[in-house]
């Protein structure tokens, strides 16, 4: 028999019964649309955990001295803390370096409007910083190179800050705030483009001083972190361990500084996103599993009721291999037809987002060659046991079945 024969006699067989044909080719349509539709949400999700890593700072690199070893502590030496020529010396020895900004950090209490105190984090930090933390600028600006090495009296405040005290960003620009007593002049207000929720550097009562105003607080050049910001992703790892090299370097050998970049944590979340979107793709294919074991049901049923069809064709000369052929293919075309209308259904779901939101959702390509293929082989393996019980019913018997 010609393949073209087989696909006429499969599809007449699915127009007299089209309700069998719909109802199970419905279990195909909703495993493949879930597989394509989790697929999509890992993707999302995946992107989006990515994205908010890389907006802290994917390039960001930062040191700070974590204490001295058992041998100092004996020995009673003091603390061996980072400083400004620390900085100088990585910007000097390491290459790629796109910026740098020590951060001196310091505690405060100032009163607001009504008699009313509040306690503050003051961040010292070079004009820099705003670029190396990828700060966003809400009003006004940061301050500059001529502001430090003015040492102008300004200061940059948090978006939160600055709608607790003034009512909004734009009204805390140009007013007065004394930080231990001496007056500051906000020029700008900021936030991170990532809500960090305290855990970072940058609280929500925050204000960044220009670090050379700072100093005059401290009264050192210690710093209590060093952040650094390389041009090219590609080296922070590199441009990790040389800077780790270099600030050892400079100091006793039993001091110990941690100098930490995201990319372990960008590995990590990564991992977490793939590992839960195998995961929700197990379930898919467990609902796929069920599907096939539906279309074997089916397919053995059909067997059941067609076996004087069967008795017929082989009296008249068709091989067993023909038979086989036959209802491997008709379990095929149910299990194929499913897959091709889930798979439709499930990038319906991304492209009706994308087409009325501003959301680009991520579409895989290879997804859809998965789901298909996946459909086919459903229909090869279901199918294969009905095929084989049609094959090798005996002709004589078939055609005395009642």
């Amino acid at each position: 028999m010609l393949f073209s024969e087989i696909l006429s006699i499969a599809i007449d067989s699915f127009r007299t019964s089209k309700v069998r044909f719909a109802l199970t080719a419905l279990g195909m349509v909703i495993g493949t649309a879930s597989l394509i539709v989790v697929v999509t949400i890992g993707l999302t999700g995946k992107q989006y955990v990515m994205n908010q890593i890389q907006a802290i700072g994917a390039n960001l690199i930062y040191a700070y001295y974590e204490g001295g070893s058992n041998a100092s502590v004996n020995t009673g030496s003091s603390n061996d803390y980072l400083t400004v020529d620390d900085m100088n010396a990585v910007l000097q020895q390491v290459h790629g370096i796109q910026a740098a900004s020590p951060m001196v950090e310091m505690h405060d209490r100032i009163a607001v409007g009504g008699g009313k105190e509040r306690d503050l984090l003051v961040l010292g930090v070079a004009p820099a910083y705003s670029t190396v933390r990828n700060l966003e600028i809400l009003s006004g600006r940061f301050f500059d190179s001529q502001d430090s090495m003015a040492r102008a009296k300004v200061a940059a405040v948090t978006q939160q800050f600055a709608k607790k005290v003034y009512g909004s960003e734009g009204a805390a620009i140009d007013k007065d705030i004394k930080i231990s007593g001496i007056p500051f002049t906000i020029i700008g207000t900021f936030r991170e483009r990532v809500e960090t929720f305290g855990q970072s550097e940058i609280a929500g009562d925050t204000i960044l001083i220009p670090y050379t105003v700072s100093r005059y607080f401290t009264g050192n050049d210690a710093v209590k972190q060093i952040f650094f910001s390389v041009s090219d992703a590609g080296d922070v790892q590199r441009a990790t361990t040389s800077i780790q090299r270099v600030i050892q370097s400079r100091h006793r050998p039993q001091s110990v500084y941690r100098v930490e970049n995201l990319t372990q944590l960008l590995t990590v979340a990564a991992n977490v996103a793939n590992a839960f979107t195998v995961l929700l793709l197990l379930m898919s294919l467990l609902i796929l599993i069920v599907s096939g074991v539906g279309i074997m049901n089916i397919m053995l049923a059909t067997v059941r009721t067609r076996i004087r069809e069967i008795g017929i064709r082989k009296a008249i000369g068709a091989t067993n291999r023909e038979i086989k052929l036959q209802f491997l293919t008709e379990s095929v075309l149910i299990s194929l037809t499913g897959g091709v209308v889930g798979t439709f259904i499930g990038l319906a779901l991304p492209f009706s987002v994308r087409f009325f939101t501003e959301f680009r959702i991520p579409i895989s390509g290879i997804s859809v060659v998965i789901a298909i293929f996946v459909a086919s082989l459903v229909g090869v393996i279901f199918g294969t046991v009905p095929a084989t019980r049609a094959a090798q019913l005996d002709p004589v018997e078939a055609l005395h079945y009642e």
